[in-house]
């Protein structure tokens, strides 16, 4: 007799704040689907069964903001996610077309959105391309199978005027957008923050890792911190995520013997190495710069010689990572709320995917073991408003017919248990076992996609609003 159901989870504490779940059941899967949701499920109705009592059942973790490209994160990014705890990601820089060919060669079986970078002298000519120009570059990214675009401002600035022009562009076309505070007035860093502001005024932007604008640069943290929350409080239109990690990830890309990215130069500043290729390389002896080497199938930081001989071996086109995030940040930050009871910043993101900081399961729940937030509310800034911002309705909760993502985790442990992606079993006991990668993106990018050999997720911005952080009030799918 053939099995009703391919999976049970067992006796696992489930948490699905979108429908107000809370307690120890199972949690049945058929056909890449949630099927059935509660106490004592028949295990002689699945193919499989696995206990999971003593753990949390959480729907899915949904990053905001990684890296997984040749660019920025490489071709371990997909596994480093995955054993994270990670179903579901958004890469937020490109180039879409390696990240198309990461995810189909090296994919672990999660679900992935790319944005594409507005990068002068890459993607765009100049840091003033006029509306023409932008239009023209979106419409090509999403033809690519990307999902919209991100200005990185902070690390390569167009002028203020053709950061609102992008913005707005996107708005036209109802293209997700995320954006790196920072244009040529301003840096990333608290005024970067708050030009930023002005500059997407009342539209629905993603605005990217908060905590990175609050380290102290030009006033005292805990002070930027504090203006940085009430100035989300005053725009609700704006989708926020911020990161746990002491560290942050950049290029270390040198040209004409200076770093590319702006905020290498800064990050080289506050260590006190000059921003040059020779103070790059002073700091990465030093041990202040940490390039990101390729190890066991993994990506490791590395100081010292070996390190630089990696990066001068690869021309200097590696990723590079300072310890800048402080502590009071990260932590308010990611606690903040509203009036309404709502968070503030409404997401926990990593910006990681293969840059080593994957750290939000383990410091996520150690925040909930200090109090700092429920697990309830951790499953909802990590799965269930991350979802309604990029748009996916069966994503972020466990009702009957949603897409089966599921990371199950230990509160003990502070690590993930077994995770679930689109109904398959794809990590188990610390291995990861997922093949290939399903790509999110529009009907414009559809054939692009399946061209590469991957399966598309199609979400259509007519019928399912994206970037929009009023989605997050809206009605549960499931009661």
């Amino acid at each position: 007799m053939p099995h009703r159901y391919d999976l049970i989870l067992k006796s696992g504490t489930v948490i699905d704040p979108r429908n107000q779940r809370h307690g120890v059941m199972d949690v049945a899967v058929a056909e890449g689907r949630i099927a059935e949701v509660g106490p004592d499920l028949d295990s002689r109705s699945a193919a499989e069964c696995v206990d999971v009592a003593g753990s949390l059942v959480l729907p899915g973790i949904i990053d905001l903001h990684v890296h997984a490209s040749s660019w920025l994160g490489g071709k371990f990014g997909h596994r480093m996610m995955a054993l994270a705890g990670v179903t579901t990601a958004l890469d937020l820089s490109g180039p879409m077309e390696s990240v198309l060919e990461i995810a189909r060669d090296h994919g672990a079986g999660l679900s992935l959105a790319c944005l594409e970078a507005v990068r002068p002298g890459y993607t765009v000519k100049g840091a003033d391309p006029d509306r023409p120009e932008l239009e023209g570059m979106l419409r090509d990214s999403l033809q690519k199978g990307a999902y919209g675009l991100k200005i990185l401002g902070g690390h390569y600035p167009l002028t203020p005027e053709a950061t609102r022009r992008a913005i707005e562009a996107a708005h036209r076309q109802n293209a997700y957008l995320a954006f790196h505070a920072g244009t040529l007035n301003t840096k990333s860093n608290i005024e970067g923050f708050h030009e930023a502001i002005e500059l997407i005024q009342d539209l629905p932007v993603h605005l990217a890792h908060i905590n990175s604008y609050c380290r102290g640069a030009v006033r005292p943290c805990i002070g930027e911190t504090e203006e940085a929350i009430q100035a989300l409080e005053q725009h609700p239109r704006i989708c926020s995520e911020s990161y746990l990690s002491p560290i942050n990830g950049t290029s270390a890309k040198c040209s004409s013997g200076v770093p590319e990215s702006d905020v290498t130069k800064s990050c080289l500043d506050t260590g006190g190495f000059p921003a040059t290729e020779a103070g790059l390389k002073d700091a990465i002896v030093a041990g202040w710069a940490q390039i990101n080497l390729e190890s066991d199938d993994q990506v490791v930081l590395a100081v010292g010689d070996e390190a630089v001989e990696w990066w001068r071996g690869r021309g200097t086109d590696t990723t590079v990572s300072f310890s800048v995030n402080p502590v009071v940040p990260r932590l308010r930050l990611a606690s903040a709320k509203r009036e309404t009871g709502d968070f503030v910043v409404d997401c926990i993101s990593t910006d990681g995917g293969g840059i080593p900081r994957n750290v939000t399961v383990e410091m996520g729940l150690a925040l909930v073991k200090l109090q700092a937030f429920t697990v309830t509310e951790f499953a909802s800034k990590t799965s269930a408003n991350p979802a309604m911002i990029l748009g996916l309705e069966n994503k972020g909760h466990l009702g009957v017919g949603a897409d089966a993502d599921i990371s199950v985790l230990s509160l003990e442990t502070q690590k993930p248990v077994l995770s679930v992606a689109n109904g398959e079993i794809i990590v188990r006991n610390g291995r990861a076992s997922g093949r290939s990668t399903r790509i999110i993106t529009t009907p414009a990018g559809r054939a692009s996609v399946e061209a590469h050999g991957l399966e598309p997720l199609v979400v259509d911005p007519a019928d399912a609003p994206v970037c929009r952080r009023d989605s997050l009030t809206g009605q549960p799918p499931e009661r």
